[in-house]
């Protein structure tokens, strides 16, 4: 059973929801076979619809894995759009490369290589759109960061927040995960109360927080 939703909602919502691209079938039976995560397909139409409604043109995301989500935002996007995506996992990053180049998106894919808490403070860019999908110890790490990059306006996408329901129950924590539960419980409050943002968190896939930033700093 889901630790965040009913299964009959979670699977009512499965069945009404348009299905990814038809084009990412092969990636997604991949990932699921190979026990790699990626998007949920509902966190997938949430994404989908966020990036058109904010017609985002210049997407960040940390966490690429496999490429899927990085390809599926670019998809989202007008022709025009650039996303840069940040994985350190050598045997993800070769994926990723791989399906970047077979669907022939290296002009709107930047691939950058390494821990994003190094690459972060190096990058020169303002980002309208940044999508968070790493690991969730380090949420707090990026975020500062994160903060600085986006545009007034832009929106921030924390994928994974609620960690199958342990961030909002004590009675679910697995013992070797209750730095991961702390530590997000610690940036849900941070990106709820800080001044800047206008957060709301979401029961989506596994827990989505979607931070709007109203002014510069």
């Amino acid at each position: 059973m889901s630790n965040i939703n009913k299964d009959y909602i979670k699977d009512y919502i499965m069945e009404v929801n348009p299905k990814p691209p038809t084009f990412l079938e092969e990636m997604h039976k991949y990932a699921i076979n190979n026990h790699i995560p990626i998007v949920d397909n509902e966190v997938a139409q949430l994404l989908n619809v966020l990036i058109k409604i904010k017609g985002a043109k210049n997407i960040l995301e940390i966490g690429a894995a496999i490429g899927y989500s990085a390809i599926l935002m670019s998809n989202a996007m007008e022709k025009e759009g650039i996303v840069t995506t940040i994985e350190r996992r050598e045997d993800m990053i070769n994926l990723a490369k791989e399906n970047i180049k077979k669907y022939n998106l290296e002009n709107r894919i930047n691939l950058l290589e390494g821990e994003a808490q190094n690459i972060l403070p190096n990058i020169n860019n303002r980002y309208d759109f940044i999508f968070i999908d790493a690991a969730k110890g380090k949420y707090m790490e990026f975020l500062p960061s994160c903060i600085d990059m986006l545009k007034k306006g832009g929106v921030i996408v924390s994928d994974n927040v609620l960690f199958k329901g342990m961030v909002a129950n004590d009675d679910l924590v697995v013992r070797r995960k209750k730095t991961i539960v702390r530590r997000m419980r610690e940036y849900l409050k941070y990106i709820s109360d800080n001044p800047i943002l206008e957060t709301s968190i979401l029961p989506v896939g596994d827990g989505v927080a979607i931070s709007y930033k109203k002014e510069e700093k």
